[in-house]
């Protein structure tokens, strides 16, 4: 590499940014008991003023976020009967955020 090129900076994909977000709103605003609780992805992004977005919106994104917490329900109650019977690890593919 050229030392007098800067770098772009590596940044997040901002799919993987809204999900991790909207995980985090289910936890802070729908109705308890939540049907996943991530309290992680909000840390992993660090983003001040997140609930600002307008893709943040409560009632924009409430549709979307039941189905990423349903899907993350699925996946973690399919890892823990696999576990059940036997299986030792997993992987994670695509998970977008570095």
């Amino acid at each position: 590499m050229d030392l007098n090129q800067t770098e772009t900076p590596i940044a997040p994909e901002q799919t993987a940014v809204r999900v991790a977000l909207w995980r985090a709103l289910h936890v802070l605003i729908d109705n308890k008991p939540n049907i996943f609780t991530d309290e992680i992805g909000e840390k992993l992004v660090a983003e001040n003023g997140w609930r600002d977005r307008p893709d943040m919106n409560p009632e924009f994104s409430k549709n979307m976020r039941a189905s990423i917490v349903g899907r993350a329900r699925f996946i973690e109650d399919l890892v823990e009967e696999q576990v059940a019977q036997g299986a030792t690890q997993y992987v994670i593919l695509g998970a977008g955020i570095k």
